[in-house]
C-alpha cells in the first residue's frame, strides 16, 4: 500500500495537521482532513468516480446515485451492507472503500443506475446542444451497458418551456440531479425553480406567481450535466466540436471574472464561466455570459469618418489622421482627453501618455459619470499605486463588512456571490448604508443603516463606536466597501477614510466599470500621473519624464470631465479627444452634448456610432474587446490579462491609433504594442514618494423633503438599457421591471397609491409603486436606467436632489413652482416606467 497525505497530493509540500483521517481507497492509503467526502478523497489520488449531482461548490445531496462505491469496512470492522453514494459519505478513520475499478459490486451498481437513468432519457444526442460535451453521454459509454433492455414507450413532455427568457427546459432530458435548484437556492439566492411532483412525474418547475428572475441564471445551463437546460440565444446554433475556445476576462464590471469564449468562423457563439478559484470560482453573471453581440449592429464603425460641412463621410486612414493632426495643432495645449470605462490598462496608459507627452496637457479624465474633485483626491490618496489590496478571499474571511453607496448584486456580481457564500457558510455580518434594504442586500444577510441620500458622510462619522451594540462592529478584521456612487454625496469618501482610520478596518473602492481601476493606475486623471504619482509633485514629474524620455511635463492639474465640457461651453477648450464615452453616462446628457457641439474640433475614437461620434469632426474606428489583447485591473488591484479571441486582419486598437496621431504630430509615443505599454508602466512602477493628501471634506446636509417632494435615490441595475446589451433580446427581457420604492408614510402624504409621477423642472417619469416600511421617509428610489427610460435624460438629476412626487392626475414640478397636468401619465402599459411629456 502507498500512503499519501492530502497536502502532498495537492501541492507537493507536507503540512502537519492534527485533524487528518487515514483511509484506504482501492488499497491505496491516504490521509485527508476530517469531514472530507469519499468522492473528493478519491480525486486526490487520481480515481474518477462517475457522478451527475455532485459539484464541488454545491452542498452534497446524493440525488443521482451514480457515484456508488462499496464500503467493506466502515472503520469499525464492519461493512456497510449496500453500495453508498460517495458524494455524501464522509471518511472515517480506518475506512476502506472500493470503487468501480476494484469492486464488481460498485461496478454493477453504477451500470444499473445508468440503465435506470436512461430509461426515459430521449435518444436525441445528434440534435442536443449538450452533445459532444455531455457528462451523461460520456459516462453512458464508460459506465453503461452497450444495449438497452427497455423497449416500452419513453416518457415525453411538451418542450421547451421557458424557465426564464434566457433559460429553456427540456424536461424529458432531466436526470433530477438538482444542480440547478441547489445553485439557485445556495449560490445565487434566487430559489424560484424547484423539483416539483413526485415519482415518475417529478420535474423541474417554477413558481407560478414568481418567475425565475436571477442575474446568474446562465450558470444553471453550464452546470447541467445533461441537455435539460439550454440557452435561448445559443440553442441549435453550434456543436462543441465546431467551436474554438479561448480564455478571456469579462468586460462588464470591475470583478475581473474569468470566462471562456467559444467562437466559430470569426463569430463569438457563446461565453462560459472560467474556472478561477481566487476570483469568480466557477460563476459569472448573465451579463458577462450573454452580452457579447453589442458590436454586431449596423452602428458598428468600420471605416474612418471625416466631417464635410454637416455630413460625416467615409475617408481613408491617412486622410483621417491628417485631419486630426491639423485640428490638434490648431488647438495647441487647449485640448482635453475623455476616456470611458471600456479601455484596457494598456490603452488607458497610452491615453495618459498621449495627453501629457504629446498634447502637453493634464486635461484627462476617465470618469464619464457623476464624479467630484473629492473623488479625484480620494483616488490619488487611497487607491492609485497601492497595488493588490483586499482580495476575494479576504472578503470571505472578513469579520464584518460595511457597504457604502454600493449594491453588490447590481454592480459587482462576483463580490455579491462571495459575500453571500460567507454569510451562508459562517454567518458573515454585514451592513449597508442605503435608503432601503434591496433584494441583493437581503440575500447576503445585510442589516440596513437607513440613510437619506446626501447624508452618508454624517452617518459614517457616527459609526465605529464599540459600545453601540446596534451599530456595525468594525475592527481591524472588518472591510469597508465603497462604490463609485459615493462621489455623488459630498464628504462621503472623506468620511470613509476617517472611519477606516478610526476602526482599523480595511477600505476598498469598487468601481462599476471594468476599466476604471486600470485607468486610475495608468494616470487618466487630471491630478495623477501613472502609478499614483501626483501631478503637483516635481519629483513625480521628473520620475515620469525620465522614463518617457521627454524634457518636461505640464505642472498644473488639469480639468476633470465636467470642467472640460463647461470650458467647451465657454469657448475655453479648442479640441477634445473622446474614447468610449456615452453622453447618457453624465448626469445631464443634454448639457454634455451642448458642450461637445461648442468645441471647435472633436475626435471620437470609438467602436460604435454614438451621440458623441455624430458630433465629431473625425471618427476613428477601433477594435472590439474580442479583437484585441490587453489586461484589466480588477477592484482588488489584480492584473487580469487576456489575449486576442478573434484575429481580424485590419483590427486597430486605441493604442495604435494614438501612436499614429503622435507620429503625425511629430512626437513619438514610444510604445507600439500592449506588451510594450505594460512593460513601460511596470518600469515606472508604483509611486514611492509622498502620496497625495487625503481629502478632508466635511459632511454635507441632506435636502429636506416636503409633503409633495422627496429626496431622489437612484442607481443603475445590472441589466438595464445599457448599449452593452444591444443585440441580446433574451437577456434584455430579463431586466427587472422599473418601479419606485416609497415609504408608506411618504406615499400617503403625497396621495400616492399604486403609481407615482417623479418630476422636476426638466421632465417627469411615471412608475408603479412598491411600498416598503423600512424605506427611509421622504425618499423615493427609482432605477437610474431601464429599457426605454433614463433618469439623466428625463430628469437630469443626481442622487440627493429634491424631486416632486404625486399621483398621475396632477403634480408640481420641483424647482419651478408651477403646476403641470399629467392626466395621461397613467395610461398605457404598467410594465415600464413612462415619460410624462
Amino acid at each position: 500500500m502507498t500512503i499519501i497525505s492530502a497536502a502532498a497530493a495537492t501541492s507537493g509540500a507536507v503540512e502537519k495537521r492534527e485533524d487528518l483521517v487515514t483511509v484506504a481507497i482501492d488499497d491505496i492509503e491516504l490521509s485527508v482532513p476530517k469531514g472530507t467526502l469519499v468522492i473528493r478523497a478519491a480525486e486526490l489520488i487520481g480515481i474518477e468516480i462517475p457522478r451527475f449531482c455532485d459539484h464541488p461548490l454545491l452542498e452534497p445531496v446524493g440525488a443521482c446515485r451514480q457515484c456508488l462505491v462499496e464500503v467493506p469496512d466502515a472503520g469499525n470492522g464492519r461493512p456497510i451492507p449496500k453500495p453508498q453514494a460517495s458524494c455524501t459519505l464522509e471518511v472515517a478513520p480506518g475506512m476502506k472503500i472500493r470503487t468501480q475499478l476494484t469492486s464488481p459490486i460498485a461496478d454493477k451498481a453504477q451500470h444499473g443506475n445508468m440503465e435506470f437513468l436512461l430509461i426515459n432519457h430521449p435518444l436525441d444526442c445528434p440534435i442536443c446542444d449538450k452533445g459532444g460535451e455531455c457528462p451523461l453521454q460520456n459516462q453512458a459509454l464508460s459506465y453503461g451497458y452497450a444495449e438497452t433492455r427497455f423497449h416500452d414507450v419513453k416518457r415525453t413532455f411538451p418542450k421547451p418551456i421557458n424557465i426564464s427568457a434566457n433559460v429553456l427546459l427540456d424536461r424529458e432530458r432531466c436526470v433530477l440531479c438538482a444542480r440547478c435548484t441547489r445553485f439557485s437556492e445556495q449560490i445565487a439566492g434566487d430559489p424560484f425553480i424547484a423539483l416539483v411532483e413526485r415519482g415518475a412525474l417529478q420535474q423541474v418547475g417554477i413558481y407560478e406567481k414568481e418567475p425565475f428572475e436571477s442575474y446568474f441564471s446562465g450558470n444553471t445551463i453550464q452546470i447541467c450535466p445533461v441537455g435539460a437546460l439550454t440557452s435561448a440565444a445559443y440553442r441549435f446554433r453550434s456543436r462543441p466540436f465546431d467551436l474554438v475556445s479561448t480564455p478571456s476576462i469579462a468586460e462588464h464590471d470591475a470583478c475581473g471574472s474569468a470566462i471562456r469564449v467559444d467562437h466559430r468562423r470569426g463569430l463569438v457563439m457563446r461565453r462560459l464561466a472560467g474556472d478561477d478559484p481566487e476570483v469568480n470560482e466557477e460563476w459569472i453573471t448573465d451579463k458577462d455570459r450573454f452580452a457579447f453581440a453589442y458590436g454586431r449592429g449596423e452602428d458598428r464603425l468600420t471605416r474612418p469618418l471625416v466631417r464635410d460641412g454637416n455630413v460625416l463621410r467615409p475617408a481613408s486612414w491617412p486622410e483621417a489622421i491628417d485631419r486630426c493632426v491639423q485640428g490638434l495643432k490648431q488647438a495647441g495645449s487647449s485640448v482635453g482627453v475623455l476616456t470611458g470605462g471600456r479601455l484596457t490598462v494598456e490603452d488607458a496608459y497610452a491615453y495618459a501618455k498621449f495627453a501629457r507627452a504629446v498634447l502637453g496637457t493634464n486635461n484627462i479624465d476617465f470618469r464619464a459619470r457623476p464624479h467630484s474633485a473629492e473623488e479625484a483626491d480620494f483616488l490619488a490618496a487611497a487607491v492609485a499605486g497601492t497595488g493588490r489590496g483586499i482580495s476575494y478571499a479576504d472578503l470571505e474571511a472578513a469579520g464584518s463588512v460595511l457597504l457604502v453607496c454600493f449594491e453588490p448584486e447590481e454592480e459587482a456580481g462576483a463580490i455579491f456571490l462571495r459575500l453571500r457564500k460567507a454569510n451562508r457558510k459562517r454567518g458573515l455580518a454585514s451592513w449597508t448604508l442605503a435608503p432601503y434594504l434591496s433584494g441583493g442586500a437581503r440575500k447576503i444577510g445585510a442589516t440596513l443603516i437607513s440613510t437619506v441620500p446626501g447624508d452618508e458622510a454624517a452617518v459614517l462619522d457616527r459609526l465605529g463606536d464599540a459600545t453601540d451594540e446596534d451599530g456595525p462592529q468594525l475592527d481591524n478584521g472588518s472591510v469597508i466597501l465603497v462604490g463609485d456612487r459615493a462621489a455623488e454625496s459630498s464628504g462621503t469618501l472623506s468620511a470613509c477614510l476617517r472611519l477606516a482610520e478610526r476602526t482599523g478596518a480595511q477600505l476598498a473602492w469598487i468601481p462599476r466599470r471594468a476599466g476604471d481601476r486600470g485607468a486610475v493606475e495608468a494616470g487618466c486623471l487630471p491630478n495623477l500621473l501613472p502609478g499614483g504619482r501626483p501631478v503637483a509633485a516635481p519629483t513625480a514629474r521628473v520620475d515620469t519624464q525620465t522614463t518617457w524620455g521627454i524634457g518636461s511635463l505640464p505642472a498644473a492639474e488639469g480639468r476633470d470631465a465636467d470642467e472640460m465640457l463647461l470650458a467647451a461651453a465657454d469657448d475655453e477648450l479648442a479640441a477634445l479627444v473622446v474614447a468610449g464615452v456615452e453622453a447618457g453616462d453624465f448626469i445631464d446628457p443634454q448639457a454634455a452634448i451642448e458642450g461637445l457641439e461648442k468645441i471647435r474640433f472633436v475626435i471620437s475614437i470609438e467602436t460604435r456610432a454614438s451621440q458623441v461620434s455624430e458630433r465629431a469632426n473625425v471618427v476613428l474606428p477601433v477594435s472590439l474587446m474580442e479583437e484585441r489583447a490587453g489586461s484589466f485591473i480588477n477592484w482588488e488591484g489584480r492584473d487580469r490579462p487576456f489575449g486576442i479571441v478573434i484575429e481580424r486582419p485590419n483590427a486597430i486598437s486605441d493604442l495604435r491609433v494614438l501612436r499614429l496621431l503622435a507620429d503625425g504630430l511629430g512626437t513619438s509615443l514610444g510604445i507600439e504594442t500592449p506588451a510594450q505599454a505594460k512593460a513601460e508602466l511596470a518600469e515606472l512602477g508604483p509611486w514611492e514618494g509622498v502620496r497625495a493628501a487625503a481629502p478632508k471634506i466635511e459632511p454635507s446636509e441632506a435636502e429636506v423633503p416636503g409633503v409633495t417632494t422627496a429626496v431622489l435615490a437612484t442607481w443603475r441595475l445590472a441589466i438595464d438599457g445599457s448599449r452593452a446589451i444591444d443585440g441580446e433580446p433574451f437577456l434584455l427581457a430579463t431586466a427587472r421591471r422599473p418601479v419606485a420604492q416609497l415609504n408608506p408614510k411618504t406615499a400617503a402624504a403625497a396621495a400616492v397609491s399604486d403609481r407615482v409621477v417623479v418630476s422636476n423642472d426638466r421632465g417627469a417619469l411615471t412608475f408603479d409603486v412598491v411600498l416598503d416600511d423600512a424605506m427611509a421617509e421622504g425618499v423615493v428610489w427609482i432605477p437610474r436606467r431601464s429599457p426605454g427610460i433614463t433618469v439623466s435624460e428625463h430628469l437630469a438629476a443626481a442622487a440627493g436632489e429634491l424631486v416632486s412626487i404625486g399621483p398621475p392626475q396632477e403634480l408640481v414640478l420641483a424647482g419651478s413652482g408651477s403646476a403641470a397636468a399629467a392626466t395621461s401619465a397613467g395610461a398605457g402599459t404598467t410594465d415600464l416606467g413612462e415619460v410624462v411629456r
